[in-house]
């Protein structure tokens, strides 16, 4: 982080968000109206998990199509011009509305709805946008124009690559004829030519993101917005496309075992080749840097180890890290820092889990905040295992119940041993708030509302600058955004229980804001 302050804000993927008139998935024209509800409680920032584009059998953020592209499932149609006929939502096709209404009535995402239905729409309104615009050269035309010309610098290739893989039915590139795989200049050059509309189709999807996206983070309310830099993107991604030789395509990323899986996780993604990327200036993580800071106030690094030794597996099952020796890798990793801090944003860095102590060594040198969560946060060394006191946390911090990987605070509460819970009381503010005894709060079942509720005063009470909380644990949701390791139908796919356009009416909602706003300003946040 750049400056000093004291600021606290809440988790909620954009996904995640529920309106009136979305379409099955949290939206862009949805944040102003978060923003406007954090300020009013005294929250001073929202983080969002990773909004790049995903291929279309998945799920996850952190498996993208692309490391800049928005995913234009997030379009809100209400706000299109092109999908409007004074001033009014087009669906004229009733089975389109009854789907419609089925998928924005659902408890969860169901992505392949959601993307049928927005892709059928987007493509109405981009034929309207040619007839209306385009071929007029109105004022639009020429917006459009300009933001072609102005991102270039990774538009071009994404727009080919996606109307590449339109053509071939959604295949992978690593499936495509060999010109074109292997990126061949005159096979890409036909390819412009004979796909041209397909690729000003995807150029105009990204313009009406950007456009949505600029709107709203003016409208932010004086909110930042944080975003999530992923380590990686798919195999199956413009930018691995683009970038053969700097991945190595037959070895598979992952980590070794750690606090959530006892053998480790393989994540299916290709490997990082350091040492090409090195001789190039490691230019493509540059350029996702300075996209991420165009995007966001302010973005967590994740998965900080990796920038610093990638764990992969070859396909003989063989595993280790690269680089493989200690002072490569810090040189390594502080480049890496470097890097993401010369992009001007906020940055914060994921370093959860098996992580050395010469990773959070370099963090203190180049003063970049890591994270504190608070239920791991404890003197594993001493009798009884004492949680620390979040009044000890560094300054240069941030400081969390949890994260989207791990299960709810109430959900915790539920599954940790009565040992551990008394622990937890027995912090000098929880135990201030609560008074004495401790013992029955430890032995319920269920998570007290006023034990939960002094776990968070305590995570925002603490030292550390930066306070970020799940929606989930200010609210007390047992609902839960990922499981690691697991894929399913369930993960990713959360909702609010509610439209924004109601949050002002929701009984929860309206104690959650005043307690959050008093405990910001108690601790000046």
């Amino acid at each position: 982080m750049t400056e000093h302050t004291r600021r606290a804000g809440l988790l909620l993927p954009l996904f995640s968000l529920r309106a009136a008139r979305d379409w099955g998935i949290g939206e862009i024209g949805d944040l102003p109206a978060v923003m406007r509800w954090l300020r009013d409680g005294g929250q001073r920032l929202l983080q969002l998990l990773p909004i790049n584009e995903l291929p279309d059998h998945e799920t996850s953020p952190y498996s993208a199509l692309s490391g800049m592209a928005i995913d234009p499932r997030y379009i809100s149609l209400h706000l299109l011009p092109d999908h409007t006929v004074s001033g009014e939502d087009v669906v004229s096709d009733a089975s389109m509305a009854s789907r419609l209404l089925e998928v924005r009535r659902s408890s969860r995402v169901r992505y392949a709805e959601v993307r049928a239905l927005k892709e059928a729409a987007f493509r109405r309104a981009y034929a309207r946008f040619e007839e209306a615009e385009l071929r007029l050269a109105t004022p639009r035309a020429q917006a459009f124009a300009d933001f072609v010309r102005e991102q270039e610098w990774w538009l071009d290739t994404y727009a080919i690559f996606r109307a590449l893989r339109e053509r071939f039915g959604g295949q992978s590139w690593t499936e495509w004829p060999a010109p074109l795989r292997d990126r061949h200049e005159d096979a890409i050059v036909d390819a412009r030519h004979q796909l041209a509309g397909e690729v000003r189709y995807r150029q105009y999807l990204q313009w009406v993101a950007h456009e949505q996206w600029t709107s709203a983070r003016r409208a932010g309310h004086g909110v930042a917005l944080f975003g999530d830099l992923p380590f990686m993107v798919a195999l199956d991604s413009a930018d691995v496309w683009a970038r053969q030789d700097e991945f190595r395509l037959d070895a598979s990323l992952g980590v070794p075992p750690d606090m959530f899986s006892e053998t480790g996780q393989d994540w299916a993604l290709p490997v990082y080749r350091w040492d090409v990327m090195e001789r190039g200036g490691f230019e493509w993580l540059t350029a996702r840097a300075r996209r991420n800071a165009d995007l966001f106030d302010g973005y967590r690094v994740d998965h900080l180890v990796g920038f610093f030794r990638t764990f992969f597996r070859e396909p003989s099952g063989d595993s280790g890290f690269t680089p493989a020796d200690e002072p490569e890798q810090t040189v390594l990793g502080e480049r890496m820092l470097r890097l993401f801090l010369a992009s001007g944003a906020t940055i914060v860095a994921e370093d959860l889990g098996v992580v050395p102590d010469f990773v959070r060594a370099s963090m203190t040198r180049l003063d970049v905040p890591g994270c504190k969560v608070f239920r791991w946060e404890r003197r594993w060394l001493e009798d009884g295992q004492p949680f620390v006191d979040p009044a000890d946390y560094p300054v240069r911090s941030v400081a969390t119940t949890g994260t989207h990987d791990t299960e709810p605070l109430v959900t915790w509460w539920v599954n940790a041993p009565q040992a551990e819970r008394l622990a937890v009381l027995s912090l000098p503010l929880v135990r201030q708030r609560l008074g004495e005894p401790l013992d029955g709060l430890a032995a319920s079942a269920a998570l007290p509302d006023e034990v939960r509720e002094a776990l968070i005063e305590v995570v925002v009470a603490s030292a550390s600058e930066l306070v970020i909380l799940p929606i989930q644990d200010v609210f007390g949701w047992a609902d839960r955004i990922n499981t690691p390791a697991v894929v399913d139908e369930i993960n990713w796919t959360w909702r609010l229980p509610w439209p924004l356009e109601s949050i002002e009416e929701q009984p929860d909602a309206t104690r959650v804001k005043a307690l959050l706003k008093l405990l910001a300003g108690r601790y000046g946040r």
